[in-house]
C-alpha cells in the first residue's frame, strides 16, 4: 500500500510517496505511476546535503612553535578554552592557574607545571582542545 508523506527540510516541502513493507505486493500498473514523481524529489534533497558539509571547513591555524628548551603544556582532556588568566611574558608560579578549559559543563583550572615565564600562548578564548595539544609554553 502507498502512503504519501509531506516531508519539509530547510523550509522546503517535499511530497513522498512510500510503500508500507508488509503489505500486499503492488500490481505492476500501481508500480509504475509513483515510480515517476519519487525521482524527481529525489534529487533535490541532495542538493542542499553538499552545503552543510562544506560549512565546517574552516582550517585552524598552526599553533606558533614553542621556543627552544621551553616547557610545553598540554591539555589534559577534551573541552573548550573558557578564559585565559595569563598574557605571554607573565611571570607564574607552580600550580598558579593558566587557562580555564570547560569539559562536559565543568570548568577546570589549567595550573602551570614549574615555575617560569610564559612565552607562548597556543590557544584562544572559544578554542576547542583534544587532549595532547599545546596549550602554553614555559620558558
Amino acid at each position: 500500500m502507498l502512503r504519501k508523506f509531506k516531508i519539509s527540510i530547510d523550509g522546503t516541502s517535499y511530497l513522498v510517496e512510500m510503500e508500507e513493507i508488509g503489505a500486499p505486493a503492488a500490481t505492476p500498473a500501481d508500480a509504475v505511476a509513483p515510480a515517476a514523481p519519487a525521482p524527481a524529489a529525489a534529487p533535490a534533497p541532495a542538493a542542499p546535503a553538499p552545503a552543510p558539509a562544506a560549512a565546517p571547513a574552516p582550517v585552524a591555524p598552526a599553533p606558533a612553535p614553542a621556543p627552544a628548551g621551553a616547557h610545553v603544556q598540554t591539555a589534559p582532556m577534551p573541552g573548550k578554552i573558557v578564559d585565559i588568566k595569563v598574557n605571554v611574558g607573565d611571570p607564574v608560579k607552580v600550580n598558579q592557574p593558566v587557562l580555564i578549559l570547560e569539559a562536559m559543563k565543568m570548568e577546570s583550572e589549567i595550573v602551570a607545571e614549574q615555575d617560569g615565564v610564559i612565552a607562548s600562548i597556543n590557544v584562544a578564548k572559544g578554542d576547542m582542545v583534544n587532549p595532547g595539544d599545546a596549550l602554553f609554553s614555559l620558558s
